[in-house]
């Protein structure tokens, strides 16, 4: 029983809402039971050519990848639609075996089309990948037409049980997500009080990382919380007073609550039995224990007033909760269709653009790989069209190439060893396949290596039960691979070039042009949703921040760039921690002076953006001065924002003096 808590207190630390269980849960299932299907077809009906099986396998993967619609009768007609292509596609390119020039000219316009196609909406970005991945399959595998009707067979039995898994198996449920992420709220803040009160029962400082670290994975929660609750620009906000507002409100004060006791208690330690109390939610105790405290000492009565926020947040939380109903959470028709100027045929249109870099990346790579092999050129074109999936820049785009070729030799390297132990043995071959798929699929959102180093694994298993697995083979396979990568990269930095510092000039600006829109709502009196919803836009432009600077803090940089950039986003990560602002203070016209005292620093840092990580020696320390929570929360806040801002315009310190974060 203790080893099953601890392993769900894991996956809840590491993925909340067991949104990527459940993800790669459903693929693994959707490519067993499709496999396995087919195989009963097999000895049953008539015998599969292995094409079929490929095809299933792939667009099993696809289809729990790529289908992303609101509701299931939507997800049903993407499902049709992609299958229909996907059996065009296999069929065009089993009909164009022979003309093997005009085959490859087609691969290209059908790459062109399938990214084109993604500015049309997400139906259109998964009949995309379907229509990529099959064209693929088909010229990889190059089925004859007598085959085809197997092939229509394996297509539609991997759409049915994919719809199957997500609608039936293994289904969304928002209020049951919402319960998992909120349990992972509760059980972080808990870790967070055992890191201080490790060190309140030692008489020493706590460890400032590691608190970060734990603080880092409360927003986490917090934030997947949120996105249960119709709160987001795509659907319009509950009205003030609902148990969805409520629930918003009091998600936003337990993650300002817990940082305060972070800062507060690193500054001064709170007695270790008030924050057993707090933990144990002994509302009796608590209060012996707020009475007894030494009131001379000021910093450590703060720090046990913030453990008294956290701790009365914590109770709301469970009233707010028990209010919630399952329609609270019901997702809205989706957003607005895509607009003209979105899919207008034009150079400056950013999807027109990427479909030329992909399609030229992918033309190059079939060169250079068919110059390498005439049967496995296709693993180039493979990696040179993904490597730009889900990239904002031409440094996100060596990243990811850099990624999918370690992936690829570590896989190769595994595999191999793996394969050569086993032997070929089906009854072990299939089941660890089957765990390398799920780990793939699992790791894919915050590791796109280690998924590519597992799909690696499974291939290299798949050739040694085909009989065809040489180190030949997997060696040929890392270089197509290594062709497709820098062909990406190559295109991504000569063809409409966008560089890191471009997009994070834009990042940089929407988030001083969130924290503009919070500072002016609070300037206006506004209180409450409202902030609430202004302070979860900034929330985002802050994660679209973090994304935009990843390429400029990988080892591969200059040794001092990471520190720098770490830097820099913890000036702009204060300003989101201190947003806690309302109506509430005493001197009106000294709030007004300090909102645009605020909003001139946000204007000085939308002018320099970018410049920000690039200068050395131009973020300054952080101030080190006492911040107690009871003072007038607006006035606090807007006082953090503005230390927080004036970092970045701090003089340099002396050369050798040592400057923290």
């Amino acid at each position: 029983m203790t080893f099953r808590l601890g392993l769900r207190d894991w996956l809840l630390a590491n993925d909340p809402a067991l949104s990527r269980l459940r993800q790669a849960s459903r693929i693994t299932a959707t490519v067993v039971f499709s496999t396995a299907l087919l195989v009963l077809f097999h000895f049953i009906v008539t015998s599969l050519p292995p094409a079929a099986y490929g095809l299933a396998i792939t667009l099993s993967i696809e289809g729990g990848l790529a289908v992303r619609d609101r509701t299931a009768s939507e997800q049903l007609v993407t499902r049709i639609l992609a299958v229909v292509t996907a059996v065009a596609m296999v069929t065009l390119a089993s009909a164009l075996e022979e003309h093997r020039h005009i085959s490859d000219f087609v691969f290209l316009v059908i790459i062109f089309v399938a990214v084109y196609g993604r500015a049309f909406g997400q139906r259109w970005f998964a009949v995309g990948m379907f229509a990529f991945m099959s064209y693929f399959t088909g010229a990889y595998l190059r089925p004859s037409l007598d085959q085809l009707p197997a092939l229509v067979l394996g297509a539609g039995i991997s759409a049915a049980v994919a719809h199957l898994v997500r609608t039936v198996l293994l289904p969304d449920d928002r209020y049951r997500d919402l319960l998992r992420a909120i349990a992972s709220v509760q059980q972080r803040a808990d870790d967070i009080l055992l890191g201080i009160v490790a060190a309140a029962r030692k008489s020493r400082i706590a460890d400032r990382r590691r608190l970060h670290a734990l603080e880092e994975r409360l927003k986490e929660s917090v934030l997947m919380a949120e996105s249960f609750i119709p709160m987001d620009s795509s659907r319009p906000a509950p009205e003030p007073g609902a148990a969805s507002a409520d629930l918003a409100i009091v998600l936003f004060d337990i993650y300002l609550a817990a940082e305060s006791v972070i800062v507060l208690s690193l500054q001064a330690m709170p007695p270790a039995a008030l924050v057993e109390a707090v933990m144990a939610r002994d509302a009796k105790t608590i209060e012996e224990r707020m009475l007894s405290l030494d009131g001379e000492n000021v910093k450590q009565v703060e720090s046990a007033k913030a453990l008294l926020w956290l701790h009365s947040v914590r109770e709301r939380l469970h009233s707010s909760l028990a209010g919630i109903r399952e329609e609270d959470l019901e997702e809205l028709p989706s957003a607005q269709p895509p607009k003209l100027s979105a899919t207008r045929l034009s150079i400056a249109n950013p999807a027109l653009r990427n479909a030329i870099q992909i399609t030229l990346a992918s033309g190059i790579a079939m060169v250079f790989g068919l110059m390498l092999s005439r049967e496995r050129w296709f693993w180039a074109v493979l990696a040179a069209f993904l490597v730009f999936t889900n990239t904002r820049s031409r440094g996100d785009t060596v990243v990811k190439a850099l990624q999918r070729s370690a992936g690829t030799l570590a896989g190769i390297i595994v595999g191999l060893a793996a394969a050569s132990a086993i032997g070929g043995n089906i009854y072990v071959v299939l089941p660890l396949g089957a765990a390398c798929i799920f780990l793939a699929f699992y790791f894919l959102p915050v590791s796109y290596a280690t998924m590519t180093f597992f799909v690696s694994v499974v291939l290299s298993l798949a050739y040694s039960l085909l009989g065809v697995l040489t180190p030949q083979l997997l060696e040929l396979r890392l270089e197509e691979t290594l062709i497709g990568s820098v062909a990406g990269a190559a295109v991504a930095f000569v063809v409409f070039p966008t560089s890191t510092r471009t997009t994070l000039d834009a990042a940089i600006r929407n988030w001083c042009d969130r924290l503009v829109d919070l500072l002016e709502e609070a300037k206006k009196g506004t209180t409450g949703l409202n902030l609430v919803s202004r302070s979860q836009a900034l929330d985002r432009a802050y994660r679209d921040l973090t994304a935009a600077a990843k390429p400029l803090g990988v080892s591969w940089q200059l040794v001092t760039r990471p520190g720098h950039v770490r830097q820099t986003l913890a000036v702009f990560m204060g300003c989101i921690v201190a947003r806690k602002m309302s109506q509430t203070m005493n001197d009106p016209a000294a709030f007004t002076a300090r909102i645009e005292e605020n909003l001139k620093l946000a204007g000085k840092v939308r002018e320099n953006a970018a410049g920000y990580f690039y200068q050395s020696h131009s973020v300054a320390g952080p101030i080190e001065r006492h911040l107690p929570v009871s003072r007038d929360d607006a006035g606090l806040g807007l006082e953090m924002v503005a230390v927080s801002l004036g970092r970045l315009h701090f003089p340099p310190p002396p050369v050798g003096e040592e400057r923290g974060l």
